[in-house]
């Protein structure tokens, strides 16, 4: 990566979401300067300093052919192999090729749609806080659950995942809605993890350990069912 794309990385202007914790370090910041000393200015500045760096939202430029499904988030890939989807997003009993991606406390928290389609189904879980890298935390920790609904009639489910210590999954999307390929949906607060469940026939083209991209790193081709 250059240096003129890290930077435009690391200055990217934050996602609306970020707002109140940024007001939030400021005027700490700016109350320890004036009234309670340079202890809490400190503390308030490198708060702010760390929100912006946090919900920073880049813009990404998805791949323009047809067919492809993107990665939802950035991180590491964690989990690569057959799960069944959530009983909640009715994508039926059979397990599907899942991707896990991890996205540590460093990483852009923004969730990008994985293809074109329609929001068939949206339902959140209350759940526990395990660390989003364990293969239990699908299950088992708060989660929010996307089925899109393809032109082709197939589907895919997107799951945020909390982490360890995210407390609060954020999501934009309304069941309805017609959603573009790298479009915004969501967001997750301070680590967490994001699941895609491939439609029925369709493999990965992604290993353990590999880097996303959310919006522009390709997961899968629809083409390759079968």
């Amino acid at each position: 990566m250059s240096l003129r794309n890290s930077m435009s990385l690391v200055l990217a202007p934050p996602h609306p979401v970020g707002r109140p914790f940024l007001w939030g370090g400021a005027a700490v910041a700016v109350l320890g300067g004036l009234i309670l000393g340079a202890w809490l200015f400190w503390l308030g500045a490198a708060f702010t300093a760390f929100c912006l760096y946090f919900f920073r939202d880049p813009r990404r430029v998805p791949p323009s052919r047809p067919g492809l499904i993107l990665a939802p988030a950035d991180g590491k890939v964690v989990l690569v192999g057959p799960a069944v989807p959530p009983a909640e997003l009715e994508m039926g009993s059979a397990p599907r090729h899942r991707v896990a991606i991890f996205l540590s406390v460093l990483d852009v928290h923004v969730n990008r749609s994985p293809v074109q389609g329609r929001v068939g189904r949206i339902v959140y879980r209350a759940g526990a806080f395990f660390d989003a890298s364990l293969d239990k935390a699908s299950e088992h920790n708060e989660r929010n659950g996307l089925r899109i609904d393809l032109p082709d009639g197939g589907n895919l489910g997107c799951v945020q995942i909390a982490g360890l210590i995210a407390r609060r999954i954020v999501c934009t999307a309304r069941e309805g809605d017609q959603i573009l390929a790298g479009e915004r949906f969501g967001i997750i607060r301070f680590g967490s993890r994001t699941d895609v469940y491939l439609p029925e026939g369709v493999k990965p083209l992604v290993t353990l350990g590999q880097t996303m991209i959310g919006g522009e790193t390709v997961l899968a081709e629809l083409g390759t069912r079968g």
